[in-house]
């Protein structure tokens, strides 16, 4: 009885004394990543909303191991060209969601395209650049239909003047980009011009469907708001 006994004491203890090892192993190798560190992409001055990086502004920024979260940029051309969706500070690493968000530039897969008047039944009076919108095709000669099942981004809207419709003295965009829903309204209420043009980022193939259907005049283009824009929640009317 007392060798089983004296048996059982010793398994114990060196099962306490591996794990005790083990533990001693973990923390050693965490004090290591503690101590290594990554580099990172930073502002080199403070950047305001709105504002589209370049590579002069950008620069590079030790952070430790440990403190390094998803996101977190580790390439300047992630960040040369995107516009900034909120403030960032000198020296703050330069997270994915701040930038890209409100872009007006087509990414890699579309391109800007212009839709001809005749192409459009009505637009969505409160649409302005930046904001997400539903396609739909609408006419006697068709069956009314939403065209793609994602948004697309509206790249600018424009008067017959080829003025960018938005109000001088608040800027829609910057509101957007500052999260101010309340500018943001303000602006699109005291809009300085009816929508002649909109501008669409669309890839190829959004363009050639939309231009195959319509192009013979027997079905037209419905430009509606989307839930998905940063002001959501509100109704518009539709003028051409």
């Amino acid at each position: 009885m007392n060798r089983k006994r004296n048996l059982a004491v010793s398994l114990t203890a060196a099962a306490l004394a591996a794990a005790l090892v083990y533990g001693v192993y973990e923390l050693q190798l965490r004090q290591i990543d503690l101590q290594e560190t990554v580099r990172v992409v930073v502002p080199v001055r403070f950047i305001p909303a709105g504002e589209r990086l370049t590579e002069k502004e950008l620069g590079w920024k030790a952070i430790a191991k440990a403190s390094f979260e998803p996101g977190m940029l580790r390439s300047m051309d992630q960040a040369a060209g995107m516009e900034t969706a909120i403030p960032i500070g000198e020296g703050e690493p330069i997270l994915d969601w701040k930038l890209d968000r409100f872009r007006l530039l087509p990414n890699r897969d579309e391109l800007t395209f212009q839709i001809p008047k005749a192409y459009v039944l009505s637009v969505s009076s409160g649409i302005r650049a930046g904001d997400r919108v539903m396609l739909y095709v609408s006419g006697e000669g068709a069956v009314s239909e939403r065209l793609f099942d994602a948004p697309v981004t509206v790249a600018s809207v424009k008067t017959s003047a080829n003025l960018e419709i938005d109000d001088p003295q608040n800027s829609n965009l910057l509101s957007m980009a500052s999260g101010n829903r309340e500018r943001m309204y303000a602006s699109r209420r005291d809009a300085n011009g009816t929508i002649d043009v909109v501008n669409l980022n669309l890839t190829e193939e959004q363009w050639l469907r939309i231009d195959g259907l319509v192009k013979d005049g027997k079905a037209k283009l419905v430009v509606a708001f989307s839930p998905e824009s940063p002001l959501s929640g509100r109704t518009g009317g539709n003028g051409s």
